[in-house]
């Protein structure tokens, strides 16, 4: 396992009054782009790919580059003993903006970081959210539920598949926040999904998903990494199977983009009910690991794959 992690510290500072972002603004007109890491503690793939962008001092020919780091206080409880322990410190940092949550009485340590960031995002005209899973599995990006979203997706061409989803039930995530879930905006939030959390793969996808972004955007063009690629495989989701009792498990192993060719094949059993594929050639889509089988929580999602 991969469990090396960068030193932050010297980008506590920043340049825009928050803590750990910074901007760069070539003075010439363009959108704003921002690359950023770490929605979750332990996500620690991103993190290498903005560290790595901040050393090489990346800066915009045209609009604004921002580079960010958004749970540091998750991330500086990292403990390679225990690298699952740090993903957040209160509640998931990816499931709170929503405008009734963030101006809501509600207190934890990742509301009062995301308040402070809010501000800043709602700024982004392109995100890229890099993010990695909790099992083994192939990178995806996630392009939220609408036609540009898709479409920004499959200008970038990475990852190898796209999966269409509108998110979570449990709350608001980042890449869906203000305009970037809106049909009518351009604005665009794409996250991706670079593999599990412990592999130097997934480091490797968050360094090319990375320049590839800021190339097709237009603000530091030349960037992109070149990579073979094949056609991008797109599934829309189209069930999440949230957890209702403390009694959920899979009926067999099942591993993410799997496609099980049969309708109403058994995959899991919540309590005495279960769970079955609602159609022929159904995709599996980031099952969840046993320790995060917890009622209310998304335990996997399934989709059609997408022509």
């Amino acid at each position: 396992m991969f469990l090396e992690t960068p030193d932050l510290s010297i980008y506590r500072a920043g340049n825009t009054g928050i803590d750990y972002v910074h901007t760069f603004d070539s003075g010439i007109a363009g959108p704003h782009v921002c690359i950023n890491a770490l929605t979750h503690g332990n996500e620690i793939c991103g993190a290498w790919a903005v560290d790595a962008l901040l050393r090489e001092a990346v800066r915009p020919v045209r609009g604004k580059l921002s580079l960010s780091f958004a749970n540091v206080g998750a991330f500086a409880s990292f403990d390679p003993a225990h690298p699952e322990a740090s993903r957040w410190i209160d509640e998931d940092f990816n499931r709170l903006w929503d405008v009734s949550t963030l101006d809501g009485p509600r207190q934890s340590a990742e509301l009062t970081r995301a308040r402070a960031l809010r501000g800043f995002f709602a700024t982004v005209d392109y995100l890229l959210d890099l993010h990695s899973m909790h099992t083994p599995g192939p990178a995806m990006g996630l392009s939220g539920p609408t036609r540009g979203g898709l479409d920004f997706a499959h200008r970038l061409g990475l990852p190898g598949y796209v999966v269409i989803d509108a998110g979570h039930s449990a709350g608001r995530r980042l890449r869906d926040f203000a305009d970037f879930s809106d049909e009518a905006s351009p604005r665009q939030g794409y996250l991706v999904e670079c593999g599990f959390h412990f592999e130097r793969a997934s480091v490797e996808v968050a360094h090319q998903v990375s320049r590839r972004f800021l190339d097709l955007t237009g603000v530091c063009p030349g960037l992109a990494v070149s990579v073979v690629t094949a056609p991008q495989m797109t599934v829309r989701i189209t069930d999440a199977i949230t957890i209702r009792s403390d009694a959920f498990r899979f009926a067999e192993t099942i591993d993410s983009m799997q496609v099980i060719a049969k309708a109403g094949t058994l995959i899991a059993l919540d309590g005495n009910e279960e769970v079955r594929t609602p159609y022929d050639d159904c995709v599996i889509v980031m099952p969840a690991p046993e320790r995060y089988m917890l009622a209310g929580m998304t335990a996997v999602r399934l989709g059609r794959r997408v022509d």
